[in-house]
């Protein structure tokens, strides 16, 4: 049976790609940081699931996770574990910040460089790095956030240069959707005002990509119109419309 490892996996985007994968009869590993709900959730699930909180803003908690499944077989790797902190950048708290950065981008990191290396020597595995449409843009109001997942756009293109060039049958997917009703902006402190895509439609479209191999994976077209049309518009002005829709998301 082939088994997926998912970070964030207790609401939103995670849990939704927790049931996919469920869906399709594959075994689970599931990580978050409410032991309850991974345990409501392990119950609730038909197939093998296996469960670890941990906070993955702590230093030691992304190795902890690795041990975690050493002799088990994690074909995919989902990093989707993230949040983002809202308001002028001066005014934000630094602490919640650098948790920020520590889940955004140093857990995900530490984790695909480990799994990465498992999965070149087998030969096989595919790895899902949940970035955003965001990985794209500046992001004035959520400037932590949008930087974290540029970090994730480009590290993980980076990536599948590299595994390109190896001739490695190992991939690198990036899932990058807009605006889904999810936790995520009530934690964020803001609310959309454009219509989300459901988390089962997005989850959806990313199990699909990453078994399939594709790279890059942007949900919806109008979120992939947008992404394509903002190649076209100069930084300065880009970020001055981002700014206003961002501050049009305040509670």
């Amino acid at each position: 049976m082939m088994r997926a490892l998912i970070t964030g996996a207790t609401s939103g985007i995670g849990r939704a790609i927790a049931m996919e994968f469920s869906r399709r009869g594959w075994a689970l590993v599931l990580t978050g940081r409410n032991q309850k709900a991974l345990e409501e959730l392990q119950q609730m699930l038909p197939v093998p699931t296996e469960i670890i909180a941990l906070d993955l803003a702590e230093d030691q908690a992304p190795f902890a996770l690795y041990e975690f499944c050493r002799g088990k077989r994690i074909d995919v790797l989902v990093n989707n574990a993230g949040f983002g902190v809202f308001g002028e950048f001066t005014e934000t708290d630094l602490q919640q910040e650098l948790e920020l950065l520590q889940v955004n981008i140093r857990a995900l990191h530490i984790l695909t460089k480990l799994f990465l290396r498992d999965f070149q020597k087998r030969g096989s595995g595919r790895i899902l790095n949940v970035a955003s449409s965001a990985g794209f843009l500046t992001g004035p109001l959520l400037s932590s956030y949008y930087a974290s997942k540029n970090y994730v756009v480009r590290l993980s293109l980076a990536i599948a240069e590299e595994l390109r060039h190896q001739h490695s049958r190992v991939t690198i997917s990036l899932l990058c959707p807009g605006p889904v009703d999810t936790k995520f902006n009530d934690r964020a402190g803001v609310r959309f005002r454009v219509k989300a895509m459901s988390a089962e439609d997005v989850a959806k479209e990313a199990v699909f990509g990453v078994l399939t191999g594709k790279l890059i994976i942007i949900p919806g077209m109008l979120n992939q119109l947008g992404i394509f049309a903002s190649h076209f518009v100069p930084q300065q002005l880009m970020s001055r419309i981002t700014y206003y829709i961002q501050a049009a998301k305040r509670n």
